[in-house]
């Protein structure tokens, strides 16, 4: 025999109502619905639950916005050898949930109040705004609660850091309000949901794998494997002079390590896509999702300027000194190509943040630019920075076969691209 509560809604079938008590629920604490039971606890039961559930699943998605299905689970019960269905739902961390149909107003958002529904007030919608805007997150409850971290605790372990109940809650791997595991604890956990995945290209473009592995578990242990992975490709060079011989790698290992940090700490974890790790003979692209934080461009970087998405990762990145400082990893990067012709390459769009390594054993050489790359190679070594126009004037071409040679020379790793629209300029990366 069931009873009805606060967490507890019980339904002979599925009606319109449920969309109203599941989006009650998710803009609530949470709480089960079943569907089967008569309002005073008796089971009538459910004859074709596969296709029951699928019209509750088609109901969640087509019906309730911002997208719930995350906070939602579905499965049979038997009871009194009858079928019943039970919908879980957690309490949403993107209030407020509101009917599709009627927008984010009164007639269209509810919540739960005591064992009934109802629409709430406007101020109360904009409460919900405010609270939803002001939690990053680093501070949202990890949708799942069931998490180990061995491997988390063995790195805190060589760095003679406790990693107990109190030294979690500082951290922000607990939350201090409700004692559940934030997502930065979902994220150093055994069980993170976010990857990276490694593809090893033949030649320099995607046409032929080589080699593919994906790297799962902690993002700590992604770090180290990753690492590890692409070490195996980064070949040594032996050069003879004279007497001496000097070995060089395909790639500054310091490069590697701070592009690899990079893309770890500062990714957007919000978006569930893997971060994208592509070696070429020539070049290793690190491609990670999420754009460049509100409030600095590609050029402040360069100057050691660092604002993070992710506060909580980063501090601890640096507290087990993968990190020494903030804002030094792309100077780092930098640095280690000083004595290069190609420099790394960065490229930013409102989404993804992609790194490009040149391979320093492939170098190019002016002898193989093409006659008029090599004109446009000369105006802007002349003149310091020059415009697509610049191009256009120096060749005699048209506007396009102007953005094609530079942007060839950009993919090469000659020029750099900066600016916007009609301000866009290119400077040189040979010197």
């Amino acid at each position: 025999m069931f009873l009805e509560s606060e967490m507890l809604e019980l339904k002979r079938e599925i009606t319109e109502d449920l969309k109203k008590e599941i989006i009650a629920f998710v803009n609530a604490d949470g709480g089960s619905i079943l569907i089967g039971v008569e309002d005073n606890g008796s089971i009538v039961g459910i004859e074709d639950t596969d296709n029951e559930m699928n019209r509750i699943t088609n109901m969640i998605r087509d019906s309730i916005k911002p997208d719930i299905t995350m906070f939602v689970k579905t499965k049979t019960e038997l009871y009194e050898g009858k079928k019943i269905i039970r919908i879980e739902i957690q309490r949403g961390e993107r209030k407020p949930y509101y009917l599709a149909s009627k927008g984010m107003k009164p007639t269209g958002v509810y919540i739960r109040q005591g064992h009934s529904v109802a629409p709430v007030s406007e101020e109360q919608i904009r409460k919900m705004i405010r609270e939803a805007d002001g939690i990053s997150y680093e501070q949202l409850r990890s949708l799942n609660q069931d998490l180990t971290f061995n491997f988390c605790k063995e790195e805190f372990k060589k760095q003679n850091m406790v990693f107990e109940e109190m030294q979690m809650k500082t951290l922000g791997i607990l939350r201090y309000d409700d004692n559940m595991y934030s997502n930065v604890g979902g994220l150093l956990s055994d069980q993170a949901t976010h990857t990276i995945k490694a593809a090893v290209f033949q030649g320099e473009s995607k046409a032929v794998f080589r080699d593919r592995k994906e790297f799962t578990g902690s993002i700590l242990k992604q770090l180290d494997d990753a690492f590890l992975y692409i070490d195996m490709f980064n070949r040594t060079h032996a050069e003879i002079k004279g007497l001496y011989r000097k070995d060089k790698r395909d790639y500054p290992e310091v490069a590697i390590r701070e592009t690899l940090l990079n893309a770890i700490i500062h990714r957007e974890y919000g978006l569930s896509g893997s971060t994208l790790i592509s070696i070429f003979d020539d070049r290793i692209e690190f491609v990670s999702l999420g754009g460049l934080v509100s409030g600095i461009s590609v050029e402040d970087l360069t100057f050691g300027i660092s604002l993070t998405r992710n506060e909580k990762i980063a501090n601890i990145f640096y507290r087990l000194e993968l990190v020494e400082a903030y804002g030094t990893g792309i100077g780092k990067i930098n640095e280690s190509y000083d004595t290069e012709k190609r420099k790394p390459l960065i490229e930013v769009s409102d989404n993804v943040f992609k790194v490009t390594l040149f391979n320093r054993n492939a170098a190019i050489h002016d002898d193989e630019l093409s006659q008029d790359q090599k004109a446009v190679m000369r105006l802007v070594k002349q003149k310091g920075k020059i415009t697509r126009k610049d191009v256009e004037a120096l060749l005699g071409i048209s506007q396009t076969m102007a953005g094609r040679i530079l942007k060839q020379l950009v993919e090469i790793g000659q020029l750099t691209k900066k600016g916007k629209a009609s301000n866009t300029v290119y400077i040189t990366n040979v010197h």
